[in-house]
């Protein structure tokens, strides 16, 4: 995610149903497939990536039934079951510790620690510094010999000015920042990853439970993982073979809705443009160079690219995350940064080579110069629709989380507050639906990588309003109130329950590998991100590094990083003009 998350948003649709003149939405979206990606008729040459992606049922919709009978009941499963409702304030208190924390990608220092410290406590053998990262860890629980080898997915990371109040329906800020020229609000849990990691490691722990009381073998694996918010964490160490060997992965993500599917992502490379001019008075303008100037002129020239550059699968945003900081000083050095997202890390190339040049024209028309460096790239989800079908019959047995009153009452004022419709909470288990026949795009996610190279599921759990979205502060306010708690520990039985499914049914487990070995026939991963990359990293606090075990730096990043100084001149007005006589 926090991107399908938008760094890791998870979004099942269905079809709400026939249109006028009697096609459904899903066959109207079919009709228009010139404005999309159409994932059905994309032939593995074209496209290889998008072509493992699709899939056959998507070309009949209305002929699919979701199988039922696939989830077994078994003593392991309930014990795992039971395990988490035994701990239920254990595990509600971890989420509501990493919520207060809301600490940023890449310093979630309290954060990863109290999660690995849970997982010590339930068994788990931890080690930090995964791929280099400090507040990346592994942690294992192995019992008996053999048996499946299976993957969680933990996240903690906040976002930037999304602090709010937990449990209060309107906006307000529990971290505001009093500057008089530039007020804004703290880091808040907007995409929900203090869920995200608690629930991951309770179903990771749950099941190491069941497997102890009931003899099961198997490996358990759980990847605490930095900076999903900026596609960092799992993209670079995927490329360093920190997920190998696994048999399986399972991956959650707060959402609106309750659900599961095996529709894809869209692919997405992260660049950050620095255009660097000359210094000076604002008000002796004439020959300095504005960075600033550069990086609003790139801003607007990339808007032109959206009719008929960027197709409906594809989405281009950015921020000026580098502007200056005082209006009669002219801003020397500028910095922009884009997401590009395509269908595939193919269709993402051809719009970031776009996007380039436009950094370039705006370089000469201000006289400044520019470079770009790719910060994350990703490519998009491989799905496994036999994981997929596991998992939404463990979520239909289970049923939905269990909202009380007072999460209803939240969700009902946060849509009021932000004038929506007044659903509340989505109490119900999503249908199963075969994705669009049509890639219209959407979010992305670092798991991703991951389902390259292991078969992945991934399902939502409801911890925002029916019509909210991630990455904002509605969300905040509800990741450690009610809607969150009920989430969360809703989203650990599914991921248990699944997980126990894969150990105690192998022929369940073979069938999703071989789903993955068909799909990824004839397909070559590589990561998309560029040779010679070092992701970027903060230097830990030393009680930190202490705590952890591990010193600094890690030798995969050259520290200090290299400066970045403007050495430009200013520009030349010409010859000086003789005095009037």
């Amino acid at each position: 995610m926090c991107d399908l998350h938008d760094d890791h948003e998870h979004k099942h649709g269905h079809d709400a149903g026939a249109a006028p003149g009697g096609l459904s939405r899903r066959r109207i979206v079919q009709l228009l497939g010139a404005a999309g990606v159409s994932t059905a008729a994309m032939s593995a040459a074209a496209d290889p990536a998008m072509a493992a992606a699709s899939d056959a049922a998507a070309a009949d919709p209305d002929g699919y039934r979701a199988p039922k009978g696939l989830a077994e009941d078994s003593p392991a499963k309930a014990a795992a079951l039971s395990w988490i409702d035994d701990q239920r304030a254990k595990i509600t208190g971890l989420d509501d510790e990493i919520w207060a924390n809301a600490e940023l990608s890449l310093r979630e220092w309290k954060s990863s620690l109290a999660e690995a410290d849970f997982l010590k406590a339930a068994g788990f053998d931890v080690e930090f510094g995964t791929a280099g990262f400090p507040t990346a860890f592994t942690a294992t629980f192995r019992h008996g010999k053999g048996g499946p080898v299976l993957g969680f997915s933990g996240e903690y990371d906040a976002l930037p000015g999304l602090s709010q109040r937990k449990g209060v329906g309107h906006h307000d800020p529990l971290e505001y920042v009093h500057d008089p020229f530039a007020p804004g609000y703290g880091p808040g849990h907007g995409c929900g990853h203090c869920a995200l990691g608690t629930a991951a490691a309770a179903a990771a722990a749950a099941v190491a439970k069941a497997a102890q009381a009931h003899g099961l073998d198997v490996t358990v694996k759980f990847f605490g993982s930095t900076a999903e918010e900026q596609l960092i964490g799992k993209t670079y160490a995927v490329s360093k073979g920190v997920y190998d060997g696994l048999d399986a992965f399972l991956d959650w993500h707060p959402s609106t809705s309750n659900a599961t599917g095996w529709g894809s992502s869209t692919a997405m490379t992260a660049v950050t443009f620095t255009f660097l001019g000359v210094a000076g008075h604002g008000g002796t303008p004439l020959g300095n160079k504005s960075a600033l100037d550069a990086a609003v002129m790139m801003a607007t020239m990339s808007e032109f690219l959206r009719e008929e550059n960027l197709a409906p699968s594809g989405r281009l945003h950015w921020v000026i995350n580098n502007g200056g900081d005082i209006p009669n000083v002219t801003p020397e050095i500028s910095e922009i940064s884009y997401y590009v997202r395509e269908g595939s890390p193919e269709r993402v190339q051809v719009l970031l080579d776009k996007v380039i040049e436009v950094s370039e024209a705006a370089a000469k028309a201000s006289r400044t110069t520019v470079r770009h460096r790719i910060t994350s790239a990703c490519w998009n989800q491989l799905p496994s629709r036999s994981f997929a079908e596991l998992m939404h019959d463990n979520m239909r047995k289970i049923g939905p989380p269990e909202f009380s009153d007072e999460a209803q009452r939240l969700a009902k004022e946060l849509q009021k507050s932000l004038g929506l419709p007044e659903k509340g909470l989505h109490d119900k288990i999503g249908e199963l639906t075969p994705p669009n026949p049509v890639f219209m795009g959407g979010g992305s996610t670092d798991v991703a990588d991951i389902s390259w190279n292991v078969p992945t599921v991934s399902m939502g759990a409801a911890l925002a309003p029916i019509g909210t979205k991630m990455h904002t502060w509605s969300t905040a306010a509800c990741a450690a109130a009610a809607p969150g708690h009920a989430a969360l520990l809703a989203a650990a039985k599914y991921l248990a329950a699944t997980a126990v499914d894969l150990i105690t049914q192998p022929a369940r487990l073979k069938a999703i590998k071989d789903e993955f070995a068909e799909r990824t026939k004839g397909v070559r991963w590589k990561t998309a991100l560029p040779d010679g990359y070092e992701p970027p990293m903060y230097e830990p606090p030393q009680w930190f590094l202490q705590r952890t075990g591990q010193s600094w730096p890690p030798p995969n990043i050259t520290w200090p990083p290299k400066r970045v100084v403007s050495n430009e001149k200013f520009s030349s007005l010409g010859p000086e003009l003789a005095p009037q006589k």
